[in-house]
């Protein structure tokens, strides 16, 4: 009976062991290279122009807000649409980037849903008066 119970917990130690999935702490340093190139990624997505309008926390907390004027492998430029002021922002010095532009995708379909509800009003009108 004990040989039977422990070889069962045996079993059921190794199975177990067998699933589990070795985990490292990664150093400050390739979190910080991580994060760098997820911010850099996200800042290509948006594009430059004065529709790529972002705001961006800096890691020493200053905030800027205007749209992004343009971009290199070391940063990016945030001008203030208010004042015409340009900021060169290194991608390490940041600390988060929000941003909205819309792709042309959306605004398609934008254009497309506008269009339909549109036309759904139109003939909703002509089939009531029947």
């Amino acid at each position: 009976m004990f040989k039977k119970l422990f070889s069962l917990a045996l079993i059921a130690l190794l199975i177990s062991g067998a699933g589990m999935k070795l985990a490292y702490a990664d150093s400050k340093e390739e979190e910080q290279v991580r994060f760098t190139e997820k911010v850099k990624v996200d800042v290509m997505k948006l594009g430059t122009g004065e529709d790529a309008r972002v705001k961006v926390q800096m890691r020493d907390q200053r905030k800027l807000e205007g749209y992004i004027s343009a971009t290199d492998g070391e940063g990016f430029t945030v001008t203030n649409a208010k004042t015409g002021a340009a900021t060169h922002v290194a991608y390490p010095q940041v600390k988060s980037v929000k941003g909205n532009n819309l792709s042309t995708g959306v605004k398609v379909a934008i254009g497309v849903g506008i269009a339909i509800v549109a036309l759904l009003l139109i003939f909703k009108d002509r089939i009531d008066g029947y």
